[in-house]
């Protein structure tokens, strides 16, 4: 089974965000749809748009990726899913969005949880010197701190 995958998110980042994704999976462009939310547009004109977009993608199950929780595209995205056999995550990341298409065959509730790994294991500090990826080893005596 494909889960379709819809991003909603302010514009112009959800186009840039399929984009990037596609540059990846360019065979996964028909179960990949993106809506920007443009400002000053009411959210039920909004809502009735991504409805078709969700429409367009014919899958039996979908996810919805939104930007910003409790902002315009969060707020269509909930009573988009409302009812129908759709998930909502809230604070789409490349990782998560890419994590999201590796892993969109599986159930809908596998895809969630691989897609919330893949935003928050994407979000790291790195450090600007080489050593950062080395593993720290047991006599070493310096105060590095490296990543592991």
């Amino acid at each position: 089974m494909n889960n379709g995958i819809l991003i909603i998110a302010h514009a112009p980042l959800a186009s840039a965000l399929r984009q990037c994704v596609l540059h990846v999976f360019p065979d996964d462009a028909p179960g990949v749809a993106a809506f920007d939310v443009q400002p000053n547009v009411p959210p039920e004109e909004t809502l009735a748009s991504v409805a078709q977009a969700l429409a367009l993608l014919n899958t039996p199950q979908t996810l919805v990726l939104t930007d910003v929780f409790g902002a315009t595209p969060c707020n269509v995205a909930q009573k988009l899913v409302d009812g129908l056999n759709s998930k909502l995550i809230a604070g789409v990341n490349l990782p998560m969005l890419l994590r999201t298409v590796t892993y969109r065959r599986e159930s809908l509730d596998a895809l969630i949880a691989r897609a919330l790994a893949g935003g928050t294991q994407g979000v790291m500090q790195v450090a600007v010197t080489a050593p950062q990826n080395q593993v720290k080893r047991s006599n070493d005596q310096d105060n590095h701190y490296h990543q592991q």
